[in-house]
């Protein structure tokens, strides 16, 4: 059985803003399982704050400095009382999730194309 999602055109495509953000800090969410609180560094964008499921897979502290892939224009939203600025991109194989990152250094707010 596929996983495959419905097709979209191209313009719902490239209304998506993908940049490289880079991990400045990451905190744990209180009463969470699962989820960090990362602030990221977008470049011209600002400061972003992003709460992920990605507790399991990764330790804070080799999160910082990180630079990963970041969806900026996802309409915010709250998780344990924390507004969550986007999306950070990862791949899950079913087993795990790993963060998409660039394999070169790239100024922070980067466009993801």
């Amino acid at each position: 059985m596929s996983n495959a999602k419905v097709p979209i055109n191209y313009d719902v495509f490239a209304s998506l803003d993908l940049r490289i953000a880079t991990i400045t800090a990451v905190e744990l969410v209180e009463g969470a399982d699962k989820l960090l609180k990362l602030t990221l560094d977008v470049g011209d964008l600002g400061e972003r704050i992003v709460v992920a499921g990605i507790k399991a897979w990764y330790a804070p502290e080799d999160l910082l400095g990180k630079q990963v892939s970041y969806l900026a224009n996802l309409e915010p939203r709250k998780l344990r009382g924390i507004e969550s600025q986007g999306m950070l991109i990862a791949a899950d194989d079913g087993t795990r999730a790993v963060l998409l990152h660039p394999d070169q250094s790239l100024s922070a707010g980067s466009v993801l194309r």
